[in-house]
């Protein structure tokens, strides 16, 4: 019981999160401000689908956040290197 209390309330707490994010991409006076709301939607979007993995009860979800988090960190990689270096390949 508590702890279906405690899922809901991360959960609510990811969305609300998610949303300013958003916002923050959306409206980021810069780029790199842009490029770090979006990192932290990866990272908030690997939490919710633990959190949906754990209320669950099945292990599927936790492989999908492994594979969303191991392309979170290579897009922000890419797009760091880009906004440093204007070019992602040398």
């Amino acid at each position: 019981m508590i702890v279906q209390w405690a899922l809901d309330f991360a959960l609510l707490c990811c969305g609300a999160s998610l949303l300013c994010c958003a916002w923050r991409l959306l409206r980021g006076p810069e780029l790199p401000d842009r490029v770090l709301a979006l990192d932290t939607m990866y990272m908030t979007v690997v939490a919710l689908v633990v959190l949906l993995g754990l209320r669950h009860g099945t292990e599927l979800f936790f492989d999908a956040a492994l594979l969303i988090a191991l392309l979170g960190f290579v897009s922000t990689v890419a797009l760091a290197r880009y906004l440093c270096h204007g070019d992602v390949i040398e």
